[in-house]
């Protein structure tokens, strides 16, 4: 429903452009697969026909966005590695290096983990370097702060108040004022079967806090010290930050 002005006029609301809105969406689409995608299977999930569908990956490919493999199926293409350098480029340069010194330390995979409105992003990863069988955590995986160990320790760090300000209508897990008092966070079970997850927030000056997460298959066997060491490199992100 539209709202109205003082004066009793319909109130107008911005414009948006349909078509980048849709080619942004396909984007969206391709980074989430697991495989590539046939043009039919895209426009299918974009919802609008073939032809609509094709010019828009035409129009992608020519930024290198997305690409095509021999047999014309599409997946998300390098230029969207280059965009994604880009995203909180201070706190990738900070959190790099602990990442890695962590996922090698702990033989877990770690992830820097973002606010994005209703879920939390993973922005950036590593996998340790001598491990048999990691997980895999991609960059741009979302997940909501409804579930996972990412979420709660973001929340943790953000009152309630400003919280409900924030993302009105979703709610403010107790395990935040728990993972507040701990100074991080646990979970299992919550984003994948079998999976436990410890995060710990961090700080960012003047902007919304991320987190640092370590993630592994089954529960972890210490994850008070686990949590203590991610904390520890949160500090040391956010020095870096300052």
């Amino acid at each position: 429903m539209s709202s109205a002005s003082a004066d009793g006029t319909p109130a107008k609301t911005p414009a948006h452009s349909q078509t980048l809105s849709r080619g942004i969406r396909a984007l969206e689409i391709l980074a989430e697969a697991q495989s590539p995608m046939t043009i039919a299977e895209l426009s299918a999930a974009l919802g609008v026909h073939r032809s609509i569908a094709y010019r828009i990956l035409r129009t992608l490919e020519d930024h290198s966005l997305l690409m095509r493999d021999d047999a014309g199926r599409v997946q998300a293409g390098p230029g969207l590695a280059a965009l994604a350098r880009g995203v909180n480029r201070n706190l990738q340069t900070a959190a790099l290096p602990e990442l890695t010194e962590l996922a090698n330390e702990l033989d877990m995979t770690t992830f820097i983990a973002v606010w994005d409105h209703r879920a939390s992003v993973t922005l950036l990863t590593v996998e340790p370097r001598h491990s048999g069988a990691t997980l895999a955590q991609r960059p741009g995986t979302r997940h909501s702060f409804s579930s996972g160990a990412p979420g709660i320790a973001i929340q943790s760090a953000i009152s309630e108040d400003t919280w409900e300000r924030l993302a009105p209508g979703l709610p403010y897990r107790p395990e935040a004022r728990a993972a507040r008092a701990a100074g991080f966070a646990t979970s299992h079970d919550e984003v994948l079967p079998g999976v436990a997850a410890i995060a710990a927030p961090i700080h960012i000056p003047g902007g919304m806090p991320a987190a640092i997460c370590a993630i592994s298959l089954g529960p972890s066997t210490d994850p008070a010290s686990i949590g203590a060491r991610l904390a520890a490199s949160a500090h040391v992100i956010e020095a870096q930050l300052q």
